[in-house]
Order: structure tokens, then C-alpha cells, then sequence
């Protein structure tokens, strides 16, 4: 039975009524730094903007872990050693490369289908390609081995995540205008959805 002064919010649990002080300060933070930030002017934005908590709080947090890692990059460059014998090398690299492998095959099938997942497969892929790279030249022994990881970077792996970059970025942009024409021809400015083949 209610009566005239219940309040909705006392069906919550207890505890619930007040945020956590962390998730208090993680609003802050993303406030303050959309507050210092435009979001950008790309036409999704325009359409939809995307406000999503996750997304908001993704900014403060993400460059918190930036900051914590400048210093750790410093106490590793000084404290590690320019040796070193690993356990489990040849898995590592297998699995990277099993890795590497699906990132390839998602990236050719998204093009293939024309998908929307076409930038994401092409980013994540672009970025294992220069991590390859990277850890291929400055991990081989000197002499052929060297030159090898050298050229196979070269030739190879930076080029295809160049195409990965560029392929992102170029399915991002084509998904913009076709959501800008969609826009335009469904009449979300006021009107009606027009049927196909009206002028």
C-alpha cells in the first residue's frame, strides 16, 4: 500500500541511494574534460552523439593509465636488463602470430562483406602488425637475422599496417556519409521516411 509521501527511490536497495565516492569523482572527471574537450564534429555525432557512461569515463581513466605508465617506461629502460632468457618464447611468438592470423583473416573478411566491423578489424590488426614489427627487429640476434626482421618489416609488416590504418579509416568515413545520406533520404530532419525510388 503507498501513500501520498513514498518515494520511488526507497524500493532501492539500501546503500543505493548514494553513489560510490568513486564513481562520483569518475563523473567529474569526465565532465571536466568534456567541458575541456569538444566532442568532435563528425556527422555520427551530429545524428546521435554517443553519451554513454563507459564511454565518457574511458577518456579520464585511459589517461590515468598513461600517466602511471610514463614513469614505469623510465623504471623499466633503466632497471631492465638489455638481456634476457625467456621461458615459453616459442609459444609467445606462436601465439602471437595465431593472434595476428585473425586479425588478418577478420580484416579480409569484413572488406570482403563490406561490414561495419571492417574499421575495428583494421585497426586492431594494423596495431599487432607494428607490434611484430617492433618486437621482431629489436628481439633478432645480429647478423642475418637482423636483416630478415629488417626487411620482413619493411616490405611487409608496416606497409599491410599502413592498409590497415588507411582501410579504418576510409570504412569510418564511408560509414559517415551513408549515414548522412540515410538521414537526409529517411527525412529525420521532420518528415516522414520516403519510400524508395521517391524523389
Amino acid at each position: 500500500m503507498t501513500t501520498l509521501d513514498s518515494n520511488p527511490a526507497d524500493d532501492r536497495p539500501a546503500g543505493a541511494d548514494a553513489a560510490p565516492a568513486l564513481v562520483q569523482a569518475a563523473e567529474r572527471a569526465a565532465d571536466e574534460l568534456d567541458r575541456l574537450v569538444p566532442v568532435s564534429d563528425d556527422v555520427g555525432n551530429r545524428v546521435l552523439p554517443d553519451n554513454a557512461r563507459l564511454v565518457r569515463w574511458a577518456a579520464p581513466l585511459f589517461l590515468c593509465c598513461a600517466l602511471v605508465l610514463l614513469p614505469w617506461i623510465v623504471i623499466a629502460g633503466i632497471t631492465l636488463p638489455s638481456r634476457s632468457l625467456s621461458r615459453n618464447y616459442d609459444v609467445a611468438w606462436a601465439g602471437y602470430d595465431v593472434l595476428l592470423l585473425l586479425g588478418l583473416v577478420s580484416t579480409a573478411v569484413a572488406a570482403l562483406r563490406r561490414s561495419r566491423g571492417l574499421p575495428i578489424a583494421a585497426a586492431a590488426t594494423g596495431a599487432l602488425l607494428l607490434a611484430d614489427a617492433w618486437f621482431d627487429v629489436l628481439t633478432s640476434p645480429p647478423g642475418w637475422s637482423e636483416a630478415e626482421a629488417i626487411a620482413m618489416s619493411l616490405l611487409a609488416e608496416l606497409p599491410l599496417a599502413f592498409t590497415c590504418f588507411w582501410l579504418a579509416w576510409h570504412s569510418q568515413e564511408m560509414a559517415e556519409r551513408r549515414m548522412l545520406l540515410l538521414t537526409r533520404r529517411s527525412g529525420l530532419s521532420g518528415g516522414r521516411p520516403r519510400k524508395p525510388g521517391a524523389t
